[in-house]
């Protein structure tokens, strides 16, 4: 750890306001168990939605924006402080940026103006970009800059959205579900691709492979070209079919120098290769789906829950070890919630495609098994991220 501390300022901050991770980990694990069971119960029984916005629409928005979008937040709060030697936020002003997220997505659930809503969500963002933006441009750190435009999109895509349950814009809430899925795959693609192939080497002795840069393009371009074109609805469909390919082929192959059939012995590791192969199955099989408009919709939960949660959980479990200060490779027993979670996207996706006839059973049981993933998350990993780190450091 950089001297970039105060202790004894530090130790009057509650140790769960010291850094991003620590709140933002916590709230987005109850609230991805308490968001999917309230979905669940909505759609189950039909029952009349106390929301001032179409269910449909707030699950969308609240997978994406509000559990999804903490987490990235969350990371970003702590990487930086490792990125550019800056102290991290932390204290009122981190604080203040969890009451933002708390504030908006609780506001959904009174009569407050949808206006007032997307003006606190927005103000969450726009905090949360200036509190890395600065760090990043103040040190110099160029290589972690590309975070504050994918943050702009991000927030202006939230705005948006805010906009369709009134039908302002000229696309539909789909079209910007599907885009700001597409984001997230991107981000993921980008992290990933610095962080699993050299978690992997780090805890095998391995060499970690060098990114190839005609490999990395046609792994990620594809990606943004699909989140644009996520709004024009007449692009033909061989196009598309030719972007899922190229991406898929090239994240497959990007996944398989990563050496992940090395990991099988260290669940922190095998999970985030196990989740990441989520993106390049669900990117080809939406190639061989693309005629089938059923099928095709419930491959998005193959993105949703297996790499976007996926990923999600098993990096969370690692930062929550190693920013407390705990031996990563020590934890508590853990595999249950990927292997809870793995299981959960194949019958929400395989059993919805095959036998839509009991989607109701799949969403059922997909929902015990998201719960069983971040519950267990929270009971598990929830103690650490609320106390001070183990080894006396600060953060």
């Amino acid at each position: 750890m950089l001297n970039i501390v105060d202790k004894q300022k530090e130790e009057r901050i509650p140790p769960v306001l010291r850094l991003g991770f620590r709140p933002f980990f916590l709230l987005a694990g109850i609230y991805a168990v308490l968001t999917i069971s309230v979905w669940v119960w909505l759609f189950t029984t039909g029952s009349a939605s106390p929301l001032n916005v179409p269910a449909m629409w707030w699950h969308a928005h609240e997978m994406l924006f509000g559990f999804a979008m903490a987490i990235v937040v969350g990371f970003l709060l702590t990487a930086v402080q490792t990125w550019t030697g800056v102290k991290g936020t932390s204290g009122v002003k981190l604080a203040f940026i969890v009451m933002l997220w708390l504030a908006a997505r609780i506001l959904f659930w009174t009569d407050t103006p949808l206006s007032v809503i997307a003006i606190v969500d927005t103000a969450f963002l726009a905090m949360t970009g200036w509190e890395v933006g600065y760090r990043v441009v103040m040190t110099k750190r160029w290589r972690n800059l590309f975070f504050i435009p994918m943050l702009l999109v991000a927030a202006s895509a939230n705005l948006a959205s805010y906009a369709t349950v009134k039908g302002m814009p000229p696309f539909s809430a789909n079209a910007l579900w599907q885009a700001m899925l597409w984001w997230f795959m991107i981000l993921i693609s980008i992290m990933g691709g610095r962080v699993i192939p050299f978690f992997t080497a780090k805890r095998f002795q391995l060499e970690a492979p060098k990114p190839m840069l005609w490999l990395e393009v046609l792994a990620i371009l594809p990606l943004v070209m699909l989140a644009v074109i996520s709004f024009f609805p007449l692009v033909p469909a061989w196009f598309i079919a030719s972007l899922l390919w190229v991406s898929g082929v090239a994240q497959l192959v990007r996944l398989y120098r990563w050496q992940g059939i090395k990991t099988h012995s260290e669940p922190l590791v095998w999970s985030l290769h196990l989740f990441y192969l989520a993106l390049p199955i669900g990117l080809i099989a939406k190639v061989v789906f693309l005629g089938n408009a059923w099928v095709s919709h419930s491959l998005i939960h193959i993105f949703a829950m297996g790499t976007l949660a996926g990923v999600v959980l098993a990096m969370i479990a690692r930062v929550s070890m190693g920013h407390t200060g705990r031996a990563i490779y020590k934890g508590p027993l853990f595999t249950f919630a990927y292997l809870a979670l793995a299981l959960a996207t194949l019958v929400r996706v395989v059993g919805a495609a095959l036998w839509p006839e009991y989607f109701q059973i799949w969403v059922v049981i997909a929902s015990i098994g998201w719960c069983l993933a971040f519950g267990g998350f929270v009971i598990c990993f929830g103690p650490m991220l609320i106390k001070v780190r183990i080894d006396g450091h600060p953060g």
